[in-house]
């Protein structure tokens, strides 16, 4: 098993705060988003910077991984979980991670995660555990059940690793965080599984209750003069009409776009100016005589 230094991937320091780690996982999806980046091996980076992400952004999750990285493992270095991991130690924290990461993922990046401490799991945990005396039954168990918001918005069928198992999941349309996904007959024993709902973080979306927020990156020239830009939305693209001299961090909202209920949630789109590199002399003239209207 190979360690991988989540905090590379997301080019920020291992003392980054919580906005921080959010903003650089926001660019680096943007940029190797598969139905965006042409780079060669984008979809891995992809999937690398969702595991990161995913790892991170969970403050048990990441208590965990800093406690094994503190061991002083190297990226790429092969390594077996230490006898007492997990188990603390002075000034360190104990940790099930059995509980803690769970045994499910779904779309979100949480499989990588798992699979990344598939070792641990398998040696530790529950499964070390005095074998029980006598006869045991049926037992619920409890798993995280990472939703992509697609599939909270259009409902269907979610794939999940449960304990080397592939098993599909039927979402409901609308699933809210906290809730219970029950399987009977999938825990442990025979007895059922009980998936608490979490949602996966998405390149472009991010969720306050019902309501999707969207950052759309402009250019000066469309926020000065106002434009007609296509904007995604989890029910498709829409045309977004950008009033003229509107400046970052407005907002506009697109009613009824966002995750469905009763009402359903809308979209909130906010605007972010950026100004195109200037890569020809045609374009460092047209920004220098910019610059010249605008000091006259």
């Amino acid at each position: 098993m190979q360690f991988k230094d989540y905090y590379a991937v997301l080019g920020v320091e291992p003392s980054a705060g919580d906005a921080e780690i959010k903003t650089a996982y926001r660019r680096l999806a943007r940029k190797y988003h598969p139905d965006v980046s042409k780079e060669a091996g984008a979809e891995d980076q992809f999937k690398a910077v969702n595991e990161a992400y995913e790892a991170l952004r969970d403050p048990q999750k990441r208590a965990a991984y800093d406690q094994l990285r503190a061991r002083g493992y190297r990226p790429g270095e092969e390594f077996r979980p230490p006898p007492d991991f997990g188990r603390g130690g002075p000034g360190a924290q104990d940790f099930d991670f059995e509980e803690i990461f769970g045994g499910a993922g779904g779309g979100g990046g949480g499989a990588g995660f798992s699979d990344f401490f598939e070792g641990l799991f398998g040696r530790r945990g529950r499964a070390e555990q005095a074998a029980p005396r006598g006869p045991q039954g049926p037992r619920d168990s409890r798993a995280k059940l990472a939703v992509p918001l697609q599939a909270v918005h259009d409902g269907g069928s979610v794939r999940v690793n449960v304990n080397g198992r592939q098993l599909d999941v039927r979402v409901p349309t609308g699933v809210k965080p906290g809730q219970v996904i029950r399987l009977a007959g999938q825990g442990s024993q025979g007895g059922n599984l009980l998936l608490e709902v979490e949602y996966a973080p998405h390149p472009q979306f991010e969720v306050d209750g019902r309501n999707i927020i969207h950052v759309l990156s402009l250019t000066p020239w469309q926020a000065a003069l106002g434009a007609s830009v296509s904007v995604p939305t989890l029910g498709g693209a829409v045309e977004l009409k950008i009033p003229p001299d509107s400046d970052s961090g407005r907002k506009l909202r697109l009613r009824g776009r966002g995750l469905p209920g009763t009402p359903p949630g809308d979209q909130i789109v906010e605007l972010e100016i950026t100004a195109p590199r200037a890569e020809t002399d045609e374009q460092r003239k047209a920004y220098a005589a910019l610059a010249q209207a605008f000091d006259e």
